[in-house]
């Protein structure tokens, strides 16, 4: 059965507006299908690489969620915390081995890293948006906040973000 809904807003139209920055990956592409690694099961996140961040950066956080779930909320995939400004990739399943001084909060599936894919069934197409949002500072949060938690501190602080979308079916 294929649900007759609109399309969530676009999340980011809702926050302050900030400078962008370009994201790769290997993995992934805007407006292109998730890879079976990126898919629940296999739970992979995948390659992302970022540049042209300000210079003020202090610490990225990385996020990925669907805004298309048919929660009301959206869906949380991952949320890590305090990369160091020296880092500027992830490469595939950094969930498993995130870089020191970094916390992954637990996604809106329980597990802490990365939750693939898991649209319902005939559901249309959901959006999954990795961001990696540039900060003026360490969140410095504990492994037990909440996601809207490391959000809203996530908007607080935030200088600059680059996206890239790729896009999921459960058929």
């Amino acid at each position: 059965m294929t649900l007759d809904r609109p399309k969530a807003p676009w999340p980011y139209d809702f926050l302050p507006r900030v400078p962008s920055f370009e994201v790769t990956s290997n993995d992934v592409s805007d407006g292109e299908t998730l890879p079976p690694d990126q898919v629940a099961g296999k739970d992979v996140s995948p390659h992302l690489a970022w540049s042209g961040f300000p210079s003020e950066t202090a610490a990225f956080a990385v996020t990925c969620f669907d805004p298309d779930a048919p929660s009301g909320s959206g869906w949380w995939h991952w949320m890590v915390l305090d990369l160091d400004p020296s880092v500027t990739e992830l490469p595939s399943g950094a969930d498993a081995d995130p870089p020191g001084g970094t916390v992954q909060l637990r996604s809106d599936s329980g597990k802490v890293g990365f939750a693939g894919a898991a649209p319902p069934p005939g559901d249309y197409e959901h959006r999954y948006i990795f961001a990696v949002h540039a900060l003026k500072q360490r969140l410095d949060l504990p492994s037990d906040t909440s996601m809207a938690k490391g959000a809203a501190n996530i908007t607080f602080n935030v200088l600059a973000r680059g996206l890239i979308t790729p896009v999921y079916r459960n058929a």
